[in-house]
């Protein structure tokens, strides 16, 4: 299964990835930075989006094993 991922310390906290793919991304506000939610299967074509459209080049997909 691919997972998403977020490289916190290139991310600028824009939250375009939370606003295209709330599902997957969102904020956690205690300790600042962007943060993918657990789920069992990803919407790539959303993340996808939410990868092509990042700002910062920070999103992207973990290698599978």
């Amino acid at each position: 299964m691919k997972t998403p991922m977020v490289d916190i310390g290139r991310c600028s906290l824009c939250l375009g990835c939370v606003e295209i793919c709330p599902t997957v991304f969102r904020l956690n506000q205690a300790v600042g930075y962007i943060e993918v939610i657990h789920l069992d299967r990803y919407p790539e074509p959303e993340v996808d989006e939410a990868i092509k459209l990042c700002p910062e080049d920070c999103l992207g997909w973990e290698a599978e094993p």
